[in-house]
């Protein structure tokens, strides 16, 4: 069998449940940023990790899978059972990173070593996947039907911190110092 289905070459695609949706429907541009964001996640795997690292990233990309079945499932709610708990545990990795790095005292250019490079782009991609998440929501409303879990928009929120935290973390474990902005 093909890996081609010619089913969306009217610019339509599939939601899980067969109702047909514009390609550019804000529920096909969430979970394709949620796809994005754990393509990057895969390039980051890609580099020479700590194993424990790797495990977490491993289950963030497992994570960030369920949710995006969900967001392709009007109704969705089944990645919550992982969701809910796995924002504790990014909150947890948040404050053990924090507690090893310095307060900021400026704001941080995204650079510094590769790895931390590379968390910095999932930052940002996870803080557009957020928005696009909460603007579906907003279009959705509040129907129980169709409606989003506001765990998919908090379980993003706090994974983009968590991006960020680690590529500082990422710089002091090379020795590199992160990029300060200076005011022009």
């Amino acid at each position: 069998m093909p890996i081609y289905t010619r089913t969306g070459d009217d610019g339509e695609t599939g939601l899980f449940g067969n109702r047909r949706v514009p390609k550019e429907h804000a529920r096909i541009e969430a979970y394709g940023t949620v796809d994005e964001l754990n393509s990057f996640l895969g390039l980051l795997r890609s580099e020479p990790l700590v194993p424990d690292f790797d495990g977490r990233l491993k289950s963030i990309q497992d994570a960030l899978f369920e949710i995006g079945a969900d967001l392709a499932t009007e109704g969705g709610r089944a990645s919550l059972a992982r969701i809910v708990p796995h924002t504790a545990q990014l909150e947890r990795w948040i404050d053990e990173s924090e507690a090893k790095l310095q307060p900021l005292r400026t704001f941080v250019l995204p650079g510094g070593c590769r790895e931390a490079s590379l968390l910095h782009v999932l930052r940002t991609v996870a803080r557009r996947a957020e928005r696009l998440v909460w603007k579906l929501s907003h279009e959705i409303g509040d129907d129980p039907k169709v409606a989003l879990p506001k765990e998919l928009g908090i379980y993003l929120n706090r994974l983009s911190d968590l991006f960020f935290s680690w590529a500082r973390h990422a710089n002091l474990q090379a020795g590199v110092a992160d990029v300060p902005w200076t005011r022009g």
